[in-house]
């Protein structure tokens, strides 16, 4: 769909930057309101109006229980107003002391029993949480797990045709070097000038067989980051590199080592796609990479991971397996924006790496145009962001509300209205600043991008 809307001139691409973002915050908002709405509901909160959107609505009804359901004229974010507030935050908007009818009451969000304030609150950021989890449970359930043994699930179209290698084959080594799951590959990483033809000891049918392969770390393209040089260039999933600059490329290790010691300017790549060869221009670019004892550093890059030529079976999982990897993920997503958070603190990461609603709308087209199944755990990876940012402790966020209510607890008293209220200013003001300044970032990211 978004190949096809990319294809109309002018208002192709507007909308094939636009829908996916729409749709993602659409969705993610969606869940983390109701998630609000719902709890409120059944703590006995009145909730006077949910909004699709900001903005004049453009639609509404109004259901049994009295809620104004509404899509509004702006299709960015949206909020559940909640009786007694002035507007999405939760700031009272008058005096309450006297409603005599305890039940009326406590229908009012401001006077409501604390534990159920607590819980409304709460409820919108672990509603994406909730949505996170049951998405990335339901992919690794519908596509499987990538077997941990050594057999071959598809072959790269280019391998496939010049050496006997075939699905189902057992590989027990390569070259003499012994292969027990598939992370063996990577002793083939840091090889120099491999031979392209090596022999595999592989099984068949039960049979034990030597055959001819490929060296198994081509320079293939595993995958193409979202907002990346190769992402402009055209660059897609199982392209073979085969030169760079005219220089020939044997392996990953070979496109790594000439990219990093190249200057950022244009290039031209040739890659064998579906058995043709293709001339592409790409320019690289210095990007921020992170290793495996945390220190960051500059390299140029083009955006692309190492594939493989051949990749494993795929194996069906159970219910139970699923459900621990959607909770296992969702905590990865936690750690990667606290690991985030805290490098961007220690000045380790560039505040220039922020993106705002601008950069994740180029990343929304970007991993829309590589398939459902990736555009939908980027949904999954959307809302737990989403979910995390809101549970931090600033005003106006569901993390501040949640610290002036153990401020309550504590002391048995709310916190001072006057207080409240300029804090909740100063927190508008700073979060326009910051998305200001996110969208700038957005702006000249996206032209140096497209220049």
């Amino acid at each position: 769909m978004m190949d096809f809307l990319s294809s109309i001139p002018i208002i192709g691409g507007t909308f094939s930057l636009v829908i996916p973002f729409l749709i993602v915050i659409s969705i993610v908002v969606f869940i983390h309101e109701y998630g609000h709405y719902i709890v409120g509901r059944w703590c006995g909160i009145h909730a006077e109006v949910f909004s699709v959107g900001m903005g004049r609505p453009i639609f509404s009804r109004i259901d049994k229980k009295g809620t104004k359901w509404q899509l509004s004229l702006i299709p960015l974010g949206g909020y559940v107003k909640f009786l007694g507030d002035i507007n999405a935050s939760s700031i009272s908007s008058k005096d309450t002391s006297e409603i005599i009818d305890e039940h009326e009451k406590l229908r009012h969000f401001s006077e409501a029993r604390l534990h159920h304030r607590i819980l409304t609150v709460a409820a919108g950021p672990f509603a994406n949480f909730i949505l996170s989890f049951i998405i990335f449970s339901f992919l690794i359930l519908w596509s499987g797990k990538p077997s941990e043994e050594p057999i071959i699930g598809t072959i790269h179209p280019t391998i496939e045709q010049n050496f006997d290698l075939q699905v189902g084959d057992l590989i027990e080594s390569i070259h003499g070097l012994k292969i027990d799951n598939f992370s063996d590959f990577s002793s083939f990483l840091n090889i120099k000038n491999p031979a392209q033809s090596m022999k595999y000891t592989i099984v068949r049918n039960n049979k034990k067989m030597m055959v001819d392969g490929p060296f198994p770390l081509l320079a293939i393209v595993g995958s193409v980051m979202p907002v990346s040089p190769a992402s402009q260039a055209g660059l897609k999933t199982n392209d073979l590199i085969v030169s760079f600059d005219n220089l020939p490329i044997t392996s990953f290790n070979d496109l790594r080592t000439i990219i990093f010691a190249s200057e950022p300017a244009e290039r031209e790549l040739t890659v064998v796609r579906n058995g043709e060869k293709i001339k592409l221009k790409i320019f690289p670019r210095i990007r921020e990479f992170q290793s495996g004892n945390g220190t960051l550093s500059k390299e140029v890059s083009i955006g692309v991971s190492s594939g493989i030529a051949f990749r494993p079976a795929i194996k069906a999982i159970s219910i139970i397996e699923s459900l621990k990897f959607g909770v296992l993920k969702t905590f990865q997503v936690i750690r990667g924006s606290l690991e985030s958070i805290s490098l961007i603190f220690t000045g380790q990461i560039s505040v220039k790496n922020l993106q705002g609603p601008i950069g994740i709308a180029h990343v929304s087209s970007d991993i829309a145009k590589s398939g459902i199944m990736d555009f939908i755990s980027l949904i999954a990876i959307i809302s737990t962001s989403i979910g995390f940012l809101n549970l931090l402790p600033l005003p106006v966020l569901d993390g501040g509300h949640l610290l002036s209510f153990a401020y309550e607890a504590i002391t048995r008293r709310k916190p001072n209205k006057l207080f409240v209220h300029y804090s909740a200013l100063l927190a508008i003001s700073a979060l326009l600043t910051l998305m200001v300044f996110v969208s700038f970032n957005d702006i000249v990211r996206i032209m140096l991008f497209w220049k």
